[in-house]
This record gives structure tokens, sequence and C-alpha cells, in this order.
């Protein structure tokens, strides 16, 4: 799983940098840092309502009776308030989509890319010594799916975002 995306042309953020520091143009870097994340955002919240309506299915249940879950956590609300954006106007220039580990208890950090696979797999209700294991499904991959529906737009927007900070360089 892509578990993040980055929109990146070396060259070009690197040329554009260096004439940002020689200009000394805070403003215009300002600018074109909220205009990049402006072009994340929409990204960022497909990539949260998708996870927030994720069809997760079970095996279903064995002779015996379950009971309530001891976790009261959402697990979907919980992974997507995950999901962060990252913009950089130094010399690392660009933007990050990614699911930050540290929003996320230990126990769901690999979930995500388990659900981008279509599979979770994890003990019965948490207990690992006794119970069983039971898989979950999922339509595989809400992730690469997502970003790929976004990706032409978003490199199209920062191109003009580019080319409009090269034109007040000039």
């Amino acid at each position: 799983m892509t578990r993040d995306v980055r929109i990146l042309n070396t060259g070009s953020l690197l040329e554009l940098s260096r004439r940002l520091r020689a200009a000394g143009g805070e403003n215009i870097r300002q600018s074109m840092h909220r205009r990049i994340r402006r072009a994340a955002e929409p990204l960022r919240d497909d990539l949260q309502s998708t996870m927030r309506g994720l069809d997760i299915r079970s095996q279903g249940r064995r002779t015996r009776p379950g009971g309530p879950s001891p976790n009261t956590r959402p697990l979907r609300e919980t992974l997507a308030a995950a999901i962060r954006i990252s913009v950089r106007t130094g010399n690392a220039m660009g933007a990050t989509v990614w699911i930050d580990k540290g929003r996320l208890p230990r126990d769901l950090w690999g979930v995500p890319g388990q659900l981008n696979d279509g599979r979770l797999r994890h003990p019965t209700f948490g207990n690992k010594s006794r119970g069983g294991w039971v898989n979950q499904y999922a339509s595989p991959p809400w992730w690469d799916t997502t970003v790929r529906r976004h990706r032409p737009r978003m490199e199209q927007e920062v191109a003009r975002v580019l080319d409009d900070v090269r034109r007040r360089l000039e």
C-alpha cells in the first residue's frame, strides 16, 4: 500500500526554492504554501470520507455467541482522523498526504495497510491468548483507488501554482 502521496518535481521545485530565497519573497512563499495545501485538501477529505464509509464485513459468527466489544473507540473514525497533510516550501518542497501513526493507538498501526489489502486479521475481542482469530474483509484498495482518482487534478494544480510563482519572480 502506498501509505503517503507526494507530489514532487524535484528539479523544478529545487530551482524555484533557490529563486524564492534569492528574491526574499516571504509573501510569495506563504501564498504558494497555502495554495499547495489547498490542492491536497480534497484528497485528504476524500480519503477520510472513504475510510468513514468503508464497508468492513466479517466472516460470520461461529457457534459460540459473542459479547460486546471491549473496545469503545470507533475504528473508521480513528483511522480517518489520522490522515494528515504536510506541506514544505524549503529545500524539500512539496506536499505529502499520509497516515500519522502518532495519532493512532499502537494496536492500530498496521490496520490501514491491511484494510487496503482487503483483509483485516485480528484476535477475537483483542484477546490473543484465548478465543481465536477472525478475518474481516474490506473493499480493496481504498487508499490506492482514492489517490489514483485525485492524482491528475493535484498535479495540474501544483503545476499551475508553480507557474504562477515563476511569473511573479520574473
